[in-house]
């Protein structure tokens, strides 16, 4: 009982009963909501006069795919410098659990770039470096850490002086771990061959054709040894650095259903000399 008398809800509003009948497409609205987020652009093309179709990376949400209305206006939320691969940006996204595109709000530069743009080398390395992501994470799942690992090698070769030749290696071989394919060290002798199927090492070959060499496989142990920081210690020839290259995409490949040839290889390729 009220205090006053029998609980009678006012005219128009539901009674807890009919709250819990609120039907399903109802309830779903609650979960679309203006997002404010950092994120790295993978990929933007033009759509129509006035719209971009963008790939982003976040660390909440993974991949996420938008329209953003861009204008030359000075005053302009959108503008088409946000969306330069690999830039970092701070985006407002209305997010729409049923929507294919969600709808891109506002964007401004989270982390300008000291160097990236203005170094042909770095932007090389920057334009294939956001290919091979845009592949690598259509299909996986994308969380806070490995976000936060791919962001920090983009803030470093951002802002490393020099000696970066083998960053897409190292890059790509230890974002491996974070996708659940990292190569098992556990038993390997030298001699050994390396199964990229097995993602591990082994005395004899196997049956089919992916499976290194002993001496491309000792290659897959130094690589593996490689960070950033000590990278520039491990001398390499531009055809080994090629070839390994190869052999990691061909990994990728083989872990991550359709993953493509990628277009930007041919150039990254012709960059850099012998160490």
């Amino acid at each position: 009982m009220h205090e006053n008398g029998p609980y009678r809800p006012h005219k128009g509003l539901p009674t807890p009963t009919a709250r819990r009948r609120t039907p399903k497409h109802i309830k779903s609205h609650f979960h679309d909501m203006l997002t404010t987020t950092k994120a790295i652009v993978l990929h933007s093309f033009k759509y129509g006069e006035s719209k971009l179709i963008t790939d982003l990376l976040t660390p909440a949400d993974g991949r996420v795919a938008c329209v953003a209305t861009v204008t030359k206006s000075p005053r302009a939320k959108l503008k088409k410098q946000y969306f330069q691969p690999l830039t970092v940006i701070e985006a407002v996204i209305d997010i729409r659990q049923r929507a294919r595109l969600q709808r891109l709000k506002e964007a401004r530069v989270a982390v300008p770039f000291t160097s990236i743009p203005f170094d042909p080398f770095k932007l090389s390395i920057a334009l294939f470096t956001a290919e091979f992501l845009q592949h690598a994470t259509r299909k996986e799942p994308l969380d806070a850490p490995t976000f936060s690992y791919i962001l920090n090698s983009i803030l470093w070769l951002d802002g490393c002086g020099g000696r970066f030749a083998n960053f897409h290696l190292v890059f790509m071989m230890r974002l491996s771990r974070f996708l659940g394919f990292y190569p098992n060290l556990d038993g390997y002798s030298a001699g050994y061959r390396f199964d990229l199927r097995a993602s591990g090492f082994r005395p004899d070959a196997p049956l089919h054709s992916d499976c290194l060499p002993p001496d491309e496989s000792a290659r897959i142990i130094r690589l593996l040894r490689m960070n950033y920081a000590n990278m520039h210690l491990f001398k390499m020839t531009r055809q080994e650095r090629n070839r390994m290259a190869e052999v990691i995409l061909r990994y990728y490949q083989i872990h991550i259903p359709d993953f493509p040839e990628l277009k930007s290889l041919p150039v990254l390729q012709e960059l850099f000399a012998d160490d």
